[in-house]
């Protein structure tokens, strides 16, 4: 476990600066557009591509991968803070992570959730076609609320209530930010916050297709190391690096805030949002977690109890275990 120097994350009214004025050079103007025009070119493609390539499962993955491979060569390009440039270590951490999402997560995802969610809607009879007759944009904002209004309140809860925060903390233990972090984290975490509803609604996989891009494209900007402050009316609805990274800073209370994976139009509704932005991320004095040891988190207080009750039979005093959430909320919620 690695320990990283802290100092003082938040930095409210921060923009990033270096090289040319951000407000005025033509390349920072194009790099504050990019996610916008990411959206954009995905809902094109989704929409009119070849029915081919839009119905069939393994182009979701391709999409993805390719957006965040692109997101990846931008951070080269124009990054937003040199602490969080990739290192091999990390972006071998962050592959694996990227590849667990894609595939385990998935399976159990699919296996134990969306799949029995569509059953039961098959025999209760439950049927919404009118969504298959909705504008395709609609269709696609539908799937995003629908993920994302979910995913709001189920991150709120692991803020709020110390067993669901052990399964998150460990994304949190990220000490830089980068384009594949958004995948970083216990698998419980990664399980429990890929749960929605959509399966309970009749939508043309093109759409649910779109959807799941548009939300992977603004996560993964979202945590990219990257200087893009996107106009007023992309940062008003949806999730920015600036307002994210103030999620990620190393003071636990300013977390507290921001919860929206990609939608942050809820925090606005809902009373969470704050302004700000952090350089510093991490928690626990920045400590950076090994995998098995993000593997292990969730269960450290176990494991400590048992370390405890195997000392106490021995009649010899048990090394404090590490603290496995120093800054854990309230459990009453």
């Amino acid at each position: 476990m690695e320990r990283l120097p802290t100092s003082n994350a938040v930095l409210a009214g921060y923009a990033p600066t270096g090289g040319a004025s951000s407000s005025t050079s033509l390349k920072q103007q194009l790099f504050n557009l990019a996610p916008p025009a990411f959206v954009a070119l995905v809902v094109l493609f989704w929409a009119y591509g070849p029915k081919a390539w839009t119905d069939d499962p393994n182009s979701i993955i391709v999409a993805t991968s390719l957006t965040t491979a692109a997101v990846l060569a931008l951070e080269w390009v124009n990054e937003r803070h040199a602490g969080w440039r990739m290192t091999w270590r990390e972006f071998a951490t962050d592959l694996f992570y990227v590849v667990l999402s894609a595939t385990v997560i998935a399976w159990t995802t699919a296996t134990l959730a969306d799949d029995p969610l569509a059953s039961l809607k098959a025999s209760l009879g439950i049927t919404t076609q009118w969504a298959m007759h909705l504008p395709f944009v609609v269709q696609v904002a539908l799937v995003v609320f629908l993920i994302e209004f979910g995913q709001y309140w189920m991150h709120r809860l692991m803020h709020n209530w110390t067993p669901f925060w052990l399964t998150h903390a460990p994304h949190h233990h990220l000490t830089q930010l980068n384009a594949m972090k958004g995948a970083v984290g216990n698998p419980i975490e990664l399980f429990l916050i890929s749960l929605s509803i959509v399966a309970l609604f009749d939508l043309p996989t093109a759409a649910v297709f779109c959807g799941f891009n548009v939300l992977a494209v603004v996560s993964t900007f979202a945590h990219a190391n990257v200087r893009a402050d996107p106009p007023p009316f992309y940062a008003f609805f949806f999730t920015t690096i600036r307002n994210h990274s103030l999620h990620h800073s190393t003071d636990y209370e300013a977390t507290r805030c921001n919860y929206a994976n990609s939608l942050i139009l809820l925090d606005r509704v809902f009373g969470t949002f704050r302004e700000g932005e952090a350089a510093i991320v991490g928690q626990d004095e920045r400590k950076r977690l090994s995998i098995a040891e993000q593997f292990l988190f969730p269960f450290q207080p176990l494991i400590a109890r048992a370390r405890q009750r195997a000392g106490d039979r021995r009649g010899t005093p048990t090394p404090a275990a590490n603290a496995p959430a120093a800054n854990a909320p309230a459990t009453n919620g």
